[in-house]
């Protein structure tokens, strides 16, 4: 698929991790080229930026032939400041500006800041961390495996001692009754009270669609992301 810009049409790439991708999948226009990146490097800043830096060159190199040079949507945040100093290499990029994709759920980073600022003790659901296995729950069972129930219990009940709410974000874009299910029975292993927060498609909407206004990042041509980036607001 292309894309408009000042100069005329350009090719348009994605490039999203596997939780995001799922809300971008329903979304997508047929034809355009998208490409999912491991869950988890969110975990590993180092390891997220030059494994998200070369998943680009290699974009860019395959539309080398092109007149103009691709624009890329990259389904991510700042995800622990990983993405501080990708480069578009012969590209534009085009990125929500968001801490992570929590905010890109819930549909702005507005709509994060009231969640946090109404419930900060709070751990988020999605059915993409679910089907993944990065839940509270499967990581307490995977403890149990390696450390025995005893000691597990210990771990968990400390690590998540900060937290008071557990909410399953509704984005609207799949059936919910089987991970409300999870949810809610992660919740009560923990001792959490769970809600469910109404999700938005809002943001990866406009990502796809446009118009990339002050709640995106983008650059052009030889730029690099900066810190200042994500917090001009």
């Amino acid at each position: 698929m292309t894309q408009e810009n000042s100069d005329g049409p350009s090719r348009t790439v994605v490039i999203a991790c596997a939780t995001v991708i799922e809300e971008l999948l329903p979304l997508l226009p047929p034809g355009m080229e998208h490409h999912t990146l491991e869950f988890g490097l969110h975990a590993y800043p180092e390891r997220l930026r030059h494994t998200l830096q070369a998943a680009i060159d290699e974009a860019v190199r395959q539309h080398a032939g092109e007149a103009l040079p691709p624009t890329i949507l990259l389904g991510y945040g700042l995800c622990s400041q990983a993405l501080v100093g990708v480069e578009a290499r012969g590209c534009r990029l085009v990125l929500p500006r968001v801490d992570d994709c929590i905010a890109i759920f819930l549909g702005s980073r507005a709509a994060y800041r009231r969640q946090a600022g109404a419930e900060p003790g709070t751990y988020y659901l999605t059915k993409g961390w679910i089907e993944v296995g990065d839940t509270p729950f499967s990581e307490y069972q995977e403890a149990v495996r390696r450390f025995g129930a005893e000691r597990a219990e210990r771990l968990y009940r400390a690590m998540m001692a900060n937290y008071r709410r557990l909410a399953l974000i509704n984005t609207g874009q799949y059936e919910i009754e089987k991970y409300r299910a999870y949810a809610r029975r992660t919740a009560e292993r923990f001792g959490l009270r769970y809600e469910e927060v109404q999700g938005s498609d809002a943001l990866v909407r406009r990502l796809l669609f446009g118009p990339w206004d002050g709640e995106f990042v983008v650059l052009e041509p030889g730029e690099a992301f900066t810190l200042e980036h994500f917090y001009h607001l």
